[in-house]
């Protein structure tokens, strides 16, 4: 049984790699889980599958759990049959099995917002351009007037 505080991205040799892609291969994730399950419930929901190598349940920064598990067989074998469990009830909710993917390392590297400042060509101008347009003709004056 083991709890992990988040994901995270093994970098390294490509023989961690292999190793990696290996136990991802006889891994699936399990989504959809009810909050107060633990890993011995989750472990016994899918022991007609094969052997259950390990559980892992995800747990935020306040160490209360996500709601996903990842469930490590000890053979390939057992994957498929693990998906077949798609939709199943597991503590009064269906639950999600599909087979666990491989992350690759670097792929959401220039993800979220401006990502168009990192790929232009040109730096952003210092200073607005002169021309029609980038000055307002009429300015207001700086003194409040609420009407």
């Amino acid at each position: 049984m083991q709890f992990v505080r988040g994901t995270s991205s093994v970098k390294g040799s490509s023989a961690s790699q292999t190793l990696t892609a290996e136990v991802d291969s006889r891994s699936i994730y399990v989504g959809n889980v009810d909050y107060a399950c633990t890993a011995e419930i989750v472990r016994r929901h899918f022991q007609s599958c094969g052997i259950v190598n390990r559980v892992t349940i995800l747990m935020n920064e306040f160490s209360l759990p996500k709601g996903c598990a990842y469930v490590e067989f000890l053979k390939i074998d057992s994957v498929p049959k693990a998906l077949l469990l798609n939709e199943s009830e597991l503590h009064g909710r269906k639950i999600k099995v599909c087979a666990k993917r491989t992350n690759i390392p670097g792929m959401n590297q220039y993800s979220g917002r401006y990502t168009w400042v990192l790929r232009s060509r040109r730096p952003p101008p210092l200073y607005p351009r002169p021309g029609y347009g980038s000055v307002p003709r009429f300015r207001r004056s700086m003194r409040y007037r609420p009407y």
